[in-house]
Order: C-alpha cells, then structure tokens, then sequence
C-alpha cells in the first residue's frame, strides 16, 4: 500500500501527517510506503491514498485514487479516525 500525503510545499505540514500516518499504521500492526510531497509533484503518480488539507479540495488535482481531505491537518484523532475507517473499508 502507498499513502501519499500531499501540502502546498511539502515539507511541515504533509511531513507531520506522514508520521502520524506512520505511528497510526505501526500501532494497527499494518505497513504501508508513505512519502510526504508538494502538490506539484503528484500529478501521474500512482497511489493507494492520498491525504491533504479541505482547503486544497477545489484545486487537488484528479489523481484516480480516494482522498481523504483533513479539516485540521494537525488534528491526530481526526487523521486516526479518516485513515483507519479507510484501511478498514
């Protein structure tokens, strides 16, 4: 599985859901490649999941896979709660 979360930039917000992400999949004893990326770099890539921020909602580009958008990406009962419903659909 490949979770990609995705920030304007790339770096301190996407990172910091990356390792919630990380320590949310390592206590469900489950693995997946996570990577942090800026918007500009997802275009083609191929994923399981994408997670970013609602706010990038109406300009996310399509990228054929779910995504989750986080009301509050430094939220980690939020970020717990929308990818372990996914890993568990």
């Amino acid at each position: 599985m490949k979770i990609i979360t995705v920030c304007g930039m790339g770096f301190g917000t996407s990172l910091m859901v990356k390792m919630t992400i990380d320590d949310i999949l390592k206590e469900l004893g489950k693995q997946a490649d996570t990577q942090a990326m800026d918007m500009g770099s997802i275009k083609g890539l191929d994923a399981d999941l994408f997670v970013t921020s609602k706010e990038m909602e109406n300009s996310f580009p399509e990228v054929g896979a779910p995504v989750i958008f986080l009301e509050n990406m430094t939220n980690k009962a939020e970020i717990r709660e929308k990818v372990t419903a996914f890993l568990n659909r």
